[in-house]
């Protein structure tokens, strides 16, 4: 995954040279670190969808990336013009202008990409490719699988992007298709306690899991072997990378700085590094010193559903964290 000669490397660290050369088009953060566009999902997908997100960020062509992906959902993702390599559970795989099924994360995973940003994606809610496409996401574990994998064509979702429409466009365009296939399956919403879990990791990564079962009228054996189908891990585990990510989102400038719970959630400083380094393979001041762009990106977008989804944030608002609004050209030009 190194580079040739050529190449310039940046290796996530922001503010730089290096780093002004990778110029946002979906939106920043403050000091200048490319965000994407995301939002809730139409209303009517909202029982299979929690977020749907574009990003686009111009680069020249030889220009190199190393940094990290990380997701505590299964995505649906479109990537187009750009070359990613990605070291997964599988080993490493190369993709360019296809679309893939990613799955949640037990640790953060490598990724290389040269010149730019251009992905689009639907964030699955748990529970949702069982429902959809009776795929479970323990094995998607640390895994990206091409379409056919849940019997979709590439074409048919690749094909969605056009070069000549605005960003928003590409989304409208991949929820119209999803829209489409569950009404033409009948797919039913999947079950509600994976969904719940979810919302209570957000809330209190601390909390207790048999009290969390009892709430929800499940046993502990139940809800174990529920939460390891949508999410291919214990409930512990869940609960742990949560915590872990919300730090991550904390230290990345991409949080509510309110919340200084987050930090009070580890034990000591050694529970809080040793936590840290399981799931980044670093340390937090390590995390800090090589801020990693991407995965800032991809923390972002976790954090804006997860503040909505504590009702401590409205979808239309502006975000702590953003410099600036992404303004689609659709809606500059329908005013």
């Amino acid at each position: 995954m190194g580079a040739g000669n050529s190449h310039e490397v940046e290796n996530g660290k922001q503010g730089g040279s290096d780093s002004a050369r990778l110029q946002p088009r979906t939106g920043a953060t403050r000091d200048g670190v490319p965000l994407s566009f995301n939002r809730p999902p139409a209303a009517d997908l909202e029982p299979w969808l929690g977020r749907v997100m574009v990003a686009v960020a111009q680069a020249p062509d030889d220009y190199v990336v190393n940094g990290l992906l990380c997701n505590d959902a299964s995505y649906i993702r479109t990537a187009i013009g750009v070359d990613w390599t990605v070291g997964t559970a599988d080993g490493e795989l190369r993709i360019r202008d296809e679309t893939f099924v990613c799955g949640q994360h037990s640790k953060a995973m490598p990724l290389e990409y040269v010149g730019g940003i251009k992905v689009a994606g639907m964030m699955f809610r748990p529970g949702a490719f069982r429902a959809i496409w009776g795929k479970d996401d323990g094995p998607l574990i640390d895994r990206i699988k091409p379409t056919e994998f849940i019997g979709v064509p590439d074409a048919e979702l690749t094909s969605l992007y056009d070069a000549d429409k605005d960003p928003l466009d590409w989304l409208i365009a991949m929820e119209d298709w999803l829209r489409h296939y569950i009404a033409r399956h009948g797919i039913q919403p999947p079950e509600r306690v994976s969904q719940k879990f979810e919302a209570a990791a957000f809330a209190d990564p601390n909390q207790s899991i048999n009290d969390f079962a009892e709430d929800n009228g499940v046993t502990p054996r139940t809800l174990q072997r529920i939460i390891k189908r949508d999410y291919g891990m214990t409930p512990k585990q869940v609960m742990r990378r949560a915590r872990t990510l919300d730090l991550a989102a904390r230290l990345c400038g991409v949080a509510d700085e309110e919340e200084e719970e987050i930090y009070l959630r580890f034990f000591d400083q050694s529970h809080q590094i040793r936590e840290f380094t399981t799931f980044f393979s670093m340390t937090p001041k390590q995390f800090v010193s090589e801020r990693q762009g991407l995965l800032t990106l991809s923390l972002e977008i976790r954090q804006a559903r997860r503040l909505e989804v504590l009702h401590r944030l409205e979808p239309d608002s502006i975000r702590p964290w953003m410099r600036e609004p992404f303004v689609p050209v659709v809606s500059q030009t329908a005013s």
